[in-house]
């Protein structure tokens, strides 16, 4: 008697390996979203204070309380995809419907009036939520969701979270590395800025419609189709139930403040510290993002030998090892090149793979709860993920401004002492912190192991029609 061929064998050969350009093209949607979240998480908080004259904790207030609509928005777009139905499918059609709102929302980060203060916190508070709050997330929570309607294959959805993660770094590069020096060759002013996004503006539609075009939602679950639609306290009350779901967005949302920390602080460290605000930032910004990239393409064979949850634990010890030796000698140049070689090679692994940590929570939650919620689950996650990052920057420009940093829109100035130590301890303390709590994540995070007895049970049941 023949071997019994499985509901999920005949599944991988269904669906196969997911090809190279579909690879690609995935990738390209998140270099798109980085094109305007990098700048958001990193040098848009230097153009408030530095270019405009807002003060830091006007900026941090901002973002903090942008931040918690934000992460509620997500929630709400989760239910929103749930219930749409299109001739694209559930989340696919959302990257075409929002690509050019979500382009002309980023320019108007940059057309602050030079106005009265009152006026200026208001415009800057609208527009900041109509490129965050409404246009990213309704690109990219879809967008997140996707991968998990592409494919039910565990290495694959792996293989697309690397690509994703390894080409993300590019569309940063491209709103950190490359913008700076753009902006002081088109004049170093407000106006330079505004050119400079409409450039990249374009750019991230046409990755959009290439991530649109390419990548279909080819998973289909007759459970699923026959399953009566669920009231909104239940869909909740499943994922509150999903344990895993918990660890995947303390580590999503760490991942968020790390490069929040380096991104909103080494700025103002190149600047005061080391007297360099024109390419110092942006050579060290591409010297981490490339090792990050660099780190990712060897991600597939460590994932093989190691597995996600191994692979990124000793990534995040090496990140810690780094940054302790850092403390040794913060202000010298090449000890913050070495920080930043380090802090790279260990964020790799995790960065590579955080979505394949949740694509795989997506069938933890079916098996558990009887319930599946690809959006939901990627939309609760980049809740806690922007949340974390908004406090973090609240935190941050409130202690500058509690250390007495001066904001101008007339160039450099004197900083007291006091707001130069602020930066430094920042920048030693924060990484720290974080570190510490993935490795601890990281140590209880057991999913690894159960996964292939949760897919077999998830076999049986769907080849009786049940979830």
């Amino acid at each position: 008697m023949g071997e019994r061929t499985t509901h999920f064998e005949k599944l991988e050969r269904k669906e196969e390996k997911i090809a190279i350009g579909t690879r690609l093209a995935y990738g390209c949607g998140d270099t798109a979203c980085n094109i305007v979240f990098g700048m958001i998480s990193t040098i848009l908080t230097l153009f408030y204070t530095d270019y405009v004259g807002i003060s830091p904790v006007t900026v941090g207030l901002v973002m903090l309380l942008s931040r918690i609509f934000d992460g509620v928005s997500d929630v709400v777009m989760g239910f929103i995809v749930e219930k749409t139905h299109s001739k694209w499918g559930k989340s696919r059609p959302w990257i075409l419907w929002m690509s050019v709102p979500y382009a002309i929302s980023a320019v108007l980060l940059f057309t602050v009036p030079q106005t009265t203060d009152t006026l200026q916190f208001l415009y800057i508070f609208v527009t900041y939520n109509f490129c965050t709050t409404i246009c990213y997330t309704a690109i990219n929570l879809p967008y997140g969701s996707l991968s998990a309607m592409m494919t039910r294959i565990s290495r694959e959805r792996d293989m697309l979270s690397i690509f994703r993660m390894g080409m993300a770094p590019f569309g940063k590069i491209l709103a950190v590395s490359c913008t700076l020096p753009l902006i002081k060759l088109m004049g170093d002013d407000q106006a330079a800025w505004v050119k400079t996004m409409m450039i990249w503006a374009v750019v991230a539609v046409i990755l959009l419609v290439i991530c649109f075009a390419k990548c279909e939602e080819k998973v289909q679950i007759e459970a699923q189709d026959k399953q009566e639609k669920l009231p909104v306290m239940k869909s909740f009350k499943a994922l509150m139930c999903n344990q895993y779901f918990y660890a995947t967005l303390i580590l999503w949302m760490m991942q968020n403040v790390i490069f929040g920390i380096t991104g909103t602080i080494l700025p103002y460290y190149c600047k005061y510290i080391f007297h360099n605000d024109s390419w110092l930032y942006s050579t060290l910004y591409l010297t981490e993002t490339l090792i990050i990239v660099g780190a990712t393409l060897f991600s597939p064979m460590l994932l093989k030998k190691f597995g996600k949850r191994n692979m990124s634990l000793a990534g995040a010890c090496l990140a810690l090892v780094g940054q302790l030796i850092f403390l040794l000698n913060p202000t010298s140049l090449p000890w913050v090149v070495m920080s930043c070689v380090v802090r790279g090679l260990g964020l790799a692994p995790l960065n590579s793979v955080i979505f394949g940590f949740l694509g795989d929570v997506v069938e933890f939650g079916q098996w558990k709860t009887h319930v599946r919620q690809e959006s939901l689950i990627f939309a609760g996650g980049s809740f806690g993920a922007k949340v974390g990052s908004g406090i973090s920057t609240a935190i941050m420009t409130g202690l500058l401004s509690f250390a007495g940093y001066i904001s101008s829109s007339s160039g450099s100035i004197q900083q007291p002492d006091s707001a130069i130590d602020m930066i430094i301890n920042i920048y030693k303390v924060g990484p720290l912190i974080v570190w510490i709590i993935v490795i601890i994540t990281l140590a209880l995070y057991r999913l690894d192991k159960k996964y292939p007895s949760i897919i077999k049970e998830l076999e049986e049941r769907e080849s009786r029609g049940v979830l």
